[in-house]
C-alpha cells in the first residue's frame, strides 16, 4: 500500500495544503501547527478517496451494511494510527526529517478526541477499526461532544474537572456534512387523526425542534482499501437569533434561547443525580437515535428505493442500552412516516436490531421515569406503552397467572421505563461479552428472557485493535516478533501462537526483559517531563488503569500497598522486590467514593515521597488525565496487570487483553475475560485469587460480615487502622468506616473477604519476578496466547452470528 502513496505525492499534497490554507509556499516558513494541519488534511484526502471508492463497491454489490450505535467512541489520536494503517510512516518520517521536523512531535501535538471515556467507547473504536480492516461496510453513530467528559487535573490532592477543549486541533479530522442535516423533535403535544382506511396521521404541536448536523470521522483499516466512518451529530438550534430581544437589551436571553438546544452536544454523560441531568441524558439519547435513523433510511432509499428489504440490507447494533430508543423510534418512523401496520413495522424492527449488554451493574441498566419520558418524548411514550402491552399479552399467554415473572420481564414497571428489557424483548440477538458474563445474563440478569427465547442469546467475547496496542504502541516488541516469527501476525493475530516456540530460548527471553526495561525507561522519562513524578524502571511496574469504581476494587490494591508500607515503616531494611504501583482513572464528578479513592491514592503517593529510603522499595503514582494516548505509552510497560474486580461484576474487560498482549502477567479474580485468559495461558502464567462469582453470591446471600475478616487477618487490620489514622495529615476515616462500620452494607464489593488470598498470591507473584527467565517465560506465553482476543475475531463472530454481514 505504501507503494501506491509515494514520497512525492505526500510531499506535494502537504505543500499544496500549506499554500491553500495558510498562504505559505515553503516548509521552512511553516509553523509546527501549520505542518500538522496540512499533513492531516493530506491524509484525510487519501482516506476520503478510498472511502468513496469503497462505498461505490458496496453499492454496486448491494451489500448489507451494519450501523453501530454507541454513546461514545474513545478514538484517541488518529494521525499515527492512520499513517501506520496506510503503511507510510517511514515515508512521512523521511519527508519531515529532511525539513528538520520530527514526526513524533506532530504525534504529540495532536489532542485525544474527547468523544469517549472508558471501556465502552474504546471497544467501539476498536470494533470500527476491525470492521474497516476486515472490509466490512459499516458506519458508527455517536454525538460530536464539544468538551467530552472532562480534562482531569489533580489539585491539592483531589480531582478537579476542566473542560476538554480538543476541537481546535483535533477537529481537523472532521468533515462537515451540512447537506445531510435532519430535524429532531422534543416535547410538545401529539395529536392523532384517524383516517377511514384505518391509518393514523400524527400532528406535532408546540414541540421543540433541533437540527442534527453530521460530521464524519474517517476510520481506516490496516493494509486494506476499506475506509468506513463514524458519523457524529452536532446539535444546532433551529430558532432564529432573536433580534427583538437584542433590541430590548436582553442579550443574555437571546443567547440562552439558542444555547438551550445546543447544550445537547456539549458534554458526554452529564451528571444524572438531578432532574436536569436526567432530562439532558434522555434528550441526548433520543437526539442520537432519531438523527441516525433518518440518515440510515435516507442511505437505504437512495440505493433501493423501498424499505421492504430494509431488514435484509441493514443491521443496527445497540452497544449497551444508551441507544435503545432506536427501537420505538424505528416503529414511529415506519408507522407514522411510511404507513406500515404495527405488525409489519415490528417484523422489520425485530429482525434489524441487535443488542450487546456490557454490564450487570444495576445503576448502568438505565431506567427512565415515566413522567419525564412522557413529557420529553410524548409520541415515543405511546409506542413504548404499546410495545409493553403486546409483550405482556404474549407473556400472559405463555405464563398465565404468573404476575411476578411478567412484572420482571415487562418494559414498564412501577413508574419506570426499563431500557434493558426493551432491548432484550425487541432484538433479534442479545450477546454478553465474555463466557462468564453471558452465563450470568442467562442464569441471573435475563434468566426469564433466556427461558422464554433461548435462541436469541449468544456469547461474543470482546477483542482489541491489537495492531494499535501492540504493533503501533510497542515497536520494540513488534520488531522482535517480526524477527522470530515473521510479520504475518500483523494481519492474523492467531499467528502469535508461534511465539510460544521460543519460551525456552534464553536469548529471546533476555531480549523481552530488555524491551520491557526500555519501555519503562521511556515512559518514566516522559512522565517526569510532563509532571515531575519520578519512577524507577528497575522496579516492577504494577499497573491498575481502568475506570475508578468500587467494583473495580482499586481499594483492594490500596490496602495491600498500605500493608507493605506499614511493614517497611516497622522494618526499613526488609527484603522485598522493589515495586512501583501505577494508577490512572477518572472519577465521575458526582461519584463521591470514586473521588475519595483518587484522593487516597494521591495521599499515599505524597506520604511515601516523604520517606526517600522507603520510596526506593515502594512507590505509588497516580497519572492524571488518563486517556488513549497515555495508555499507549503506559501499557507496553506493564509487568503486573491488576484485574481484581469482585467476581461476577466485570462483564469482560479489555485492559486485561491490552496488557496481556504487551507481556503483562495478570493477577486477577475469575471474572470477565480473566476466565478465558486463564484458559488460554494456563495456571502457570496467571495469578488467580479470591472467591468465584458463585461463592461471592452465596457469601452475600448468607449475610456477609466484613468485620470477621478484619479481626482474623492482622495485616488487613493494620492496614485499615493505618488508613483511618490518615496520610500526610489527610484523614480517611470514612473509607475505613465504609469497609467495617457500615452495618449490613459494609464493604459491598468484598475487598476484605478477598484480601488474604490477594496478599498471598501477590507475594508469590513478586517472588517469581525475582527469577528473570522464569518471569519472561510467563510474559512470552501471555503474548503468544493473546491472539484470540483480537477485535478482528470478535467482529468476524458478530458478522457471522448476528449481522449476516459479508466482506466487500
Amino acid at each position: 500500500m505504501s507503494n501506491e502513496i509515494t514520497k512525492n505525492s505526500i510531499e506535494n499534497a502537504v505543500s499544496q495544503k500549506l499554500i491553500r490554507y495558510f498562504g505559505i509556499s515553503d516548509f521552512e516558513e511553516a509553523s509546527k501547527e501549520e505542518i500538522y494541519m496540512s499533513l492531516i488534511l493530506s491524509i484525510k484526502d487519501i482516506l476520503n478517496e478510498r472511502r468513496s471508492n469503497f462505498n461505490r463497491a458496496v453499492k454496486k454489490k448491494r451489500a448489507k451494511r451494519v450501523y453501530y450505535l454507541c454513546m461514545e467512541f474513545l478514538i484517541g489520536k488518529s494521525l499515527k494510527n492512520n499513517i501506520c494503517n496506510l503503511g507510510i510512516e517511514d515515508t512521512v518520517k523521511e519527508i519531515l526529517t529532511e525539513k528538520g521536523i520530527k514526526l513524533e512531535d506532530l504525534y504529540e501535538f495532536e489532542p485525544d478526541a474527547a468523544l469517549g471515556n472508558g471501556g465502552l467507547g474504546r471497544l467501539g473504536a476498536c470494533y470500527m477499526d476491525a470492521l474497516s480492516s476486515g472490509n466490512y461496510p459499516a458506519t458508527g453513530f455517536s454525538i460530536l461532544y464539544e468538551y467530552g467528559l472532562f480534562k482531569q487535573k489533580i489539585v491539592l490532592g483531589e480531582q478537579a474537572e476542566l473542560p476538554d477543549e480538543w476541537m481546535t486541533y483535533g477537529g481537523v479530522w472532521l468533515t462537515a456534512r451540512t447537506d445531510r442535516a435532519y430535524t429532531v423533535r422534543f416535547g410538545g403535544k401529539v395529536k392523532e387523526f384517524w383516517r377511514e382506511d384505518g391509518k393514523c396521521d400524527i400532528v406535532y404541536e408546540d414541540c421543540e425542534e433541533v437540527e442534527a448536523v453530521p460530521y464524519d470521522y474517517t476510520v481506516s483499516g490496516y493494509n486494506t482499501e476499506c475506509v468506513n466512518s463514524i458519523r457524529l451529530w452536532k446539535a444546532v438550534s433551529k430558532r432564529d437569533f432573536n433580534m427583538s430581544l437584542v433590541s430590548q437589551g436582553q442579550y443574555v436571553r437571546a443567547l440562552e434561547e439558542k444555547g438551550n438546544s445546543e447544550i445537547i452536544s456539549k458534554v458526554l454523560y452529564p451528571s444524572d443525580n438531578h432532574t436536569e441531568g436526567k432530562l439532558l441524558r434522555l434528550t441526548q439519547q433520543y437526539f442520537l437515535v432519531s438523527a441516525s435513523l433518518q440518515s440510515i433510511i435516507f442511505d437505504h432509499l437512495k440505493v433501493y428505493g423501498s424499505l421492504e428489504n430494509f431488514a435484509d440490507k441493514v443491521a443496527i447494533h445497540i452497544n449497551d442500552t444508551h441507544p435503545a430508543l432506536i427501537i420505538p423510534e424505528m416503529m414511529r418512523v415506519l408507522i407514522d412516516n411510511y404507513g406500515y401496520t404495527w405488525e409489519d413495522a415490528w417484523r422489520i424492527v425485530s429482525k434489524t436490531v441487535s443488542y450487546t449488554n456490557h454490564t450487570v451493574m444495576s445503576e448502568a441498566l438505565e431506567c427512565w421515569s415515566e413522567d419525564i419520558f412522557k413529557i420529553r418524548l410524548p409520541r415515543l411514550y405511546t409506542i413504548v406503552s404499546e410495545i409493553n402491552r403486546r409483550l405482556c399479552k404474549n407473556l400472559w399467554a405463555s405464563y398465565p397467572g404468573d404476575w411476578e415473572k411478567i412484572s420482571r420481564m415487562s418494559i414498564i414497571n412501577s413508574g419506570s421505563i426499563r431500557m434493558a428489557q426493551l432491548c432484550v424483548s425487541s432484538s433479534c440477538k442479545i450477546n454478553g461479552v465474555s463466557e462468564l458474563h453471558t452465563e450470568i445474563l442467562k442464569k441471573n440478569l435475563f434468566y426469564d428472557y433466556y427461558k422464554y427465547t433461548p435462541e436469541k442469546f449468544i456469547n461474543i467475547t470482546n477483542g482489541i485493535a491489537y495492531r494499535r496496542w501492540l504493533c503501533f504502541s510497542n515497536p520494540r516488541l513488534s520488531e522482535l516478533l517480526d524477527l522470530v516469527i515473521g510479520n504475518s501476525y500483523r494481519t492474523d493475530a492467531s499467528k502469535l501462537t508461534e511465539f510460544k516456540n521460543y519460551e525456552n530460548d534464553k536469548s529471546v527471553l533476555l531480549k523481552l526483559a530488555d524491551i520491557k526495561y526500555n519501555n519503562k525507561t521511556e515512559f518514566s522519562n516522559w512522565l517526569k517531563s510532563k509532571t515531575g513524578q519520578i519512577l524507577d524502571p528497575n522496579t516492577v511496574f504494577d499497573i491498575q488503569v481502568k475506570r475508578m469504581h468500587e467494583y473495580k476494587r482499586q481499594l483492594l490494591n490500596i490496602l495491600n500497598i498500605i500493608s507493605t508500607y506499614v511493614d517497611l515503616l516497622n522494618t526499613p531494611n526488609m527484603d522485598i522486590v522493589p515495586q512501583t504501583y501505577i494508577f490512572a482513572a477518572k472519577a465521575p464528578p458526582n461519584y463521591y467514593m470514586a473521588k475519595q479513592l483518587i484522593k487516597l491514592i494521591v495521599a499515599i503517593e505524597n506520604e511515601i515521597n516523604k520517606h526517600p529510603i522507603i520510596k526506593e522499595q515502594l512507590n505509588v503514582v497516580f497519572v492524571e488525565n488518563y486517556n488513549v494516548s497515555v495508555a499507549e505509552k503506559l501499557i507496553p510497560c506493564c509487568e503486573i496487570s491488576e484485574q481484581i474486580s469482585l467476581a461476577g461484576k466485570e462483564a469482560s474487560g479489555t485492559g486485561n487483553m491490552k496488557q496481556m498482549i504487551n507481556g503483562g502477567v495478570t493477577i486477577g479474580t475469575l471474572d470477565g475475560a480473566n476466565v478465558e485468559i486463564k484458559n488460554e495461558v494456563g495456571e502457570d502464567n496467571i495469578y488467580i485469587f479470591g472467591h468465584t462469582a458463585k461463592e461471592a453470591e452465596e457469601l452475600w446471600r448468607q449475610g456477609y460480615n466484613s468485620i470477621l475478616y478484619y479481626n482474623k487477618c492482622y495485616k488487613l487490620k493494620n492496614a485499615i487502622d493505618f488508613l483511618a489514622s490518615g496520610f500526610n495529615d489527610v484523614g480517611f476515616v470514612k473509607i475505613a468506616d465504609y469497609l467495617i462500620s457500615g452495618g449490613n452494607i459494609s464493604d459491598p464489593y468484598m475487598c476484605l473477604a478477598d484480601f488474604d488470598s490477594y496478599y498471598k498470591i501477590h507475594h508469590n507473584m513478586l517472588n517469581d519476578y525475582r527469577d528473570t527467565l522464569k518471569w519472561q517465560k510467563k510474559s512470552l506465553n501471555n503474548i503468544a496466547k493473546a491472539g484470540i482476543f483480537s477485535a478482528d475475531r470478535s467482529i468476524s463472530e458478530y458478522a457471522n452470528k448476528v449481522w449476516g454481514l459479508l466482506k466487500v
